[in-house]
């Protein structure tokens, strides 16, 4: 759906100059790529953001909330409605009769505030040091590497739902899963604020080792440069990665997309992939694993704007929600 002259008219006397249009989302992305959205706003506090939604959801606009862009695959032909950036980044640690804790807005960068807690010697979140992203796109994806996760650590979350004032949110009604929350299985109706983690404090510099270790592991696995990984959830018992390096397509390339010869659930954009070579991309490597071996790859990487149906025809029965 396009957006009227009209609706422009009412998103600008909203918004005023806080409102941009048809601004290009490539640049909030880790890979550069994404075309424009149709009006943009920038939320600078969880305050902030919870006023610019509810507005939204009054003037029944369409809106979607872009954090770190690190986990989301944006349409070459943008986003229709309203883009908010979650600049909300406010961050205070705290410890009381030792016991730690973390309040982080949803627009916090994860792997920064991973690394602070390690610096003081708290355990509990030190397997996030190098994952990219927001505080709130890790709540609502369940974030996780190294045998940790989001759900093993968060205590509660401030959650904004449509129609209804801020609520805390303790762990369990957040019905987490594998990448994935009741956040994620709703997506237009919640809006994450922030989240308070609960953390343990260690006798030795045991979370340092960790997150040094966890660092090494990912230079010696990871590509460098503009990519998207995991881009496929791992199926039950086994690697998404292994299964499409023995389905022969690490290093397959179409258009400016390829994928990583280094670890094979990265996929790369060599400088000058759209969104459509990376989808097509995603098609070919899910297709062969699922010849090979009767495994249908769920995408991890979530598609964001307005796609063509024809690009995420191979997807719908893999359970991708565009």
């Amino acid at each position: 759906m396009r957006f009227s002259p009209s609706h422009t008219e009412e998103m600008r006397e909203a918004f005023g100059d806080r409102l941009e249009e048809s601004v290009n989302l490539a640049p909030y992305t880790s890979a550069r790529i994404g075309g424009p959205a149709d009006y943009l706003l920038t939320a600078t506090s969880a305050k902030d953001l919870a006023q610019l939604a509810q507005k939204l959801w009054e003037m029944e606009m369409t809106f979607r909330i872009l954090g770190g862009g690190s986990n989301v695959l944006i349409s070459d032909r943008g986003a229709r409605g309203a883009v908010i950036l979650n600049h909300a980044r406010q961050v205070q640690f705290s410890e009381n009769d030792g016991e730690p804790k973390v309040f982080a807005e949803s627009g916090a960068s994860l792997g920064s505030i991973a690394r602070r807690t390690v610096d003081r010697d708290w355990l509990g979140m030190e397997w996030a040091g190098t994952v990219p992203g927001t505080i709130g796109g890790a709540i609502v994806g369940n974030a996780g590497a190294h045998r940790g996760e989001i759900a093993g650590c968060l205590e509660v979350a401030e959650i904004l739902q449509r129609g209804k004032k801020p609520d805390m949110w303790p762990v369990d009604r957040m019905e987490f899963g594998y990448r994935d929350s009741i956040l994620k299985r709703n997506p237009g109706n919640f809006v994450v604020l922030s989240g308070t983690f609960r953390l343990e404090t260690a006798d030795t510099p045991l979370a340092k080792a960790k997150l040094a270790e966890f660092i090494a592991h990912r230079q010696r696995t990871q590509p460098a440069g503009a990519s998207w990984g995991s881009m496929f959830k791992n199926p039950p018992d086994r690697s998404a990665g292994r299964l499409i390096e023995a389905a022969g397509m690490k290093g397959l390339q179409i258009g400016g997309a390829r994928v990583s010869t280094k670890h094979a659930n990265f996929f790369l954009n060599l400088g000058d992939a759209s969104a459509s070579d990376v989808l097509r991309l995603v098609n070919a490597v899910r297709h062969q694993v699922a010849d090979r071996f009767e495994i249908d790859l769920e995408l991890e990487v979530e598609l964001f704007g307005d796609w063509d149906n024809e690009f995420v025809e191979g997807l719908m029965h893999a359970g991708v929600t565009v």
